[in-house]
């Protein structure tokens, strides 16, 4: 897993979800977060993405390729037992399981508070910043994305940034 250890929440595009499932929990934490739930009752890997994501508001929701390795590295940890219920795996925390919870206890509690602290409804940027942060990244793209820079180009690109912040930040 590419774990970091952040919880940074972002935005996404409009009409995006947020992925990149194990970096909201931070290395490690995404394991703990599903095997919290699993001592909670037994579930399958649907059902686990769903109460993620119910539990963030529907502010994120992990992909199945975040989730399954997670679970497996779970299982061969000892944490959980995996048992064929109707073509799908229903996993089972195991004493192993519940001991390293009660081990981690604090980081549990601490992961889930911050998930509930992101899922806090933030506020939105108002329609004409949006439109115009949309408009400066595309104009970032679209030049870096073309011909190679020269030097001096590159140095104008950034200090009209570093204007445009200096700027924002006196408002």
């Amino acid at each position: 897993m590419n774990d970091t250890d952040s919880w940074e929440p972002r935005d996404p595009a409009p009409g995006h979800r947020r992925g990149g499932g194990a970096r909201i929990f931070g290395h490690g934490g995404l394991r703990l977060v599903l095997l919290r739930l699993i001592a909670g009752k037994p579930r399958h890997g649907y059902e686990l993405i769903k109460a993620i994501e119910e539990q963030l508001g529907g502010s994120y929701s992990p992909s199945p390729g975040v989730i399954y390795p997670a679970l497996t590295l779970l299982e061969e940890l000892g944490y959980v037992t995996v048992t064929a219920e109707g073509g799908r795996k229903l996993h089972t925390a195991t004493d192993a399981g519940h001991a390293h919870l009660r081990e981690r206890q604090g980081e549990v509690d601490a992961l889930l508070a911050r998930a509930a602290q992101g899922a806090a409804p933030r506020p939105t940027r108002p329609a004409p910043i949006e439109r115009a942060v949309h408009n400066l990244r595309h104009a970032l793209h679209l030049r870096l994305a073309g011909e190679p820079l020269q030097t001096e180009q590159i140095h104008a690109i950034a200090d009209a940034l570093d204007a445009a912040a200096r700027q924002i930040e006196r408002i």
